[in-house]
């Protein structure tokens, strides 16, 4: 183990040389880099579609879409704009610094460390790196170790399409993170979970390390009654695919169970049921229309989360389970009892409860009493509603009648708040994360406030008064000696 420990520093090394030589600080080596992932996502697009299948199961249509669309249109949304984001911006400064000018230069952090996660393997690798790149950093990429195939082809298509100078990506499990994290980084991007995300933090603390922290929680869908039938249909269609149609529940930002009135209940389960059929079919498993589970040990969690008692008499639709496939069917419940692991834990697979309250505004007080989610989604024409509970609770992001489509947003920031994560990115946000805006000021000597410096007497006061109000009619005054009381 301490030549894995060797190596890093010999990497770390290499790689804080390659940065310090200021050649990732040129637009030409930035641009060249982003172009090279929008030929890695062209060229490779098959291999990353097999990868996708294998380790998850998915579809290549749900594959392109979720992780090679929406990197592309990110890659080049930074090309597009990587010139105004590196510029810098003026500063306006008072007018008793005078002569004076102040300005705000964006600079990169230096060696980053980026860990991504399992579920979106290069989706959530690629629109880091992305902001990473166009700030001019030097990269470590950490993918999951338990998406392995998808793992070996970032690693290939890398080190076949960028600079392997400046970007790095090293294999392995948890050992290996830990090995990683002992070292000292310039910044550190973690997407996962909540555990891991107070392990990364506590090893960033040693050494002062600014980190981002993209983790997850419960995200509720608060859905009215609708009375458009049109409208209805829509917006169950939407909170399906939102929960169902998003790598089977296994993502962060998906809707993980929903809030509604006892009196639209009935309806509501109803209408998903139907819907469900269409959008997924009869037998999904056959239609890979559903993605598997990624692993034995999420299966069999949640599988628990069905089996514990109370939760499996609540199932309105589905709940049929194949372990030799990983695969679980779309399962709606109707109010779980709320004290059972599947309503205190973040659910992250194709298990929708539907929880019923009084009214639909009981829902904010219901959302408020657990912790802070990723995302919060509102399905209502109701304006008033909406403002309700946009100003009443905290989240991450809020999104009406949709769910999950702010990811792909470049001008929306993404990111958590509380127990959800910290820190954003997603277009010019990615360039921010990973970017440090440094104030520069420059004067001149034309100009010198004597009252600034000792020996100190009562006219100085008064002076500082002033100038430091702005005031300067009254600072000319009690200058001059024309007026003694500031």
């Amino acid at each position: 183990m301490e030549a894995i420990v060797d190596d890093f520093e010999g990497e770390l090394k290499a790689l804080r040389e390659v940065f310090n030589s200021g050649k990732t600080r040129e637009a030409s080596w930035r641009r060249a880099q982003l172009k090279g992932i929008l030929s890695l996502l062209k060229e490779r697009e098959s291999d990353i579609f097999k990868a996708l299948y294998q380790d998850l199961g998915k579809h290549h249509v749900e594959a392109y879409r979720d992780e090679i669309g929406t990197v592309a249109k990110s890659a080049n949304y930074a090309l597009g704009n990587l010139k105004k984001w590196m510029s810098s911006k003026r500063a306006k400064l008072p007018l008793a610094s005078f002569p004076s000018s102040g300005k705000l230069i964006p600079e990169p952090f230096g060696v980053v460390l980026i860990i991504s996660s399992w579920n979106f393997p290069f989706g959530l690798s690629f629109e880091p790196i992305i902001g990473a790149i166009a700030a001019g950093n030097v990269v470590i990429l950490k993918p999951s170790e338990l998406a392995p195939t998808c793992s070996s082809v970032l690693a290939d298509s890398i080190r076949d399409y960028l600079d392997n100078a400046a970007i790095r990506v090293i294999e392995g499990g948890p050992h290996v993170g830990e090995k990683l994290l002992r070292h000292r980084f310039d910044k550190i991007f973690f997407t996962g979970g909540a555990r891991v995300g107070q392990a990364v933090m506590t090893a960033a603390a040693r050494n002062l390390t600014p980190v981002t922290l993209e983790l997850g929680g419960k995200c509720p869908a608060v859905v009215d009654f609708i009375s458009s039938s049109r409208d209805r249909k829509i917006a169950v269609k939407r909170i399906l695919w939102g929960k169902f149609g998003v790598c089977a529940g296994q993502a962060c930002i998906g809707i993980d169970y929903i809030v509604t009135s006892k009196t639209f209940a009935s309806t509501l389960v109803e209408l998903l049921k139907k819907e469900i059929n269409t959008l997924f079919g009869y037998n999904p498993k056959d239609t890979n229309t559903v993605a598997k589970i990624i692993n034995n040990k999420h299966f069999s969690r949640l599988k628990g989360l069905l089996l514990e008692p109370g939760v499996r008499s609540s199932i309105a639709y589905g709940g049929y389970i194949e372990e030799d496939r990983l695969f679980i069917e779309p399962t709606i419940l109707l109010d779980p009892p709320l004290d059972t692991a599947i309503m205190k834990e973040e659910i992250f697979g194709p298990l929708l409860p539907i929880i019923t309250l009084g009214t639909i505004e009981d829902s904010i007080e219901f959302i408020n009493s657990r912790p802070k989610p990723l995302a919060i989604y509102g399905f209502t024409n109701n304006e008033k509603l909406q403002q309700k509970m946009i100003r009443e609770t905290s989240s991450g992001s809020i999104t009406f009648n949709d769910a999950v489509v702010q990811y792909a947003a470049d001008t929306l920031p993404f990111g958590g708040v509380g127990g959800s994560g910290f820190g954003r990115y997603h277009g010019k946000y990615s360039f921010e994360c990973f970017s440090h805006e440094k104030a520069v000021m420059v004067r001149g000597y034309l100009i010198d406030f004597g009252f600034r410096y000792p020996p100190w007497n009562d006219k100085k006061l008064q002076l500082l008064k002033s100038g430091l109000r702005y005031d300067y009619i009254k600072l000319v005054l009690i200058k001059l000696g024309l007026k003694s009381k500031a």
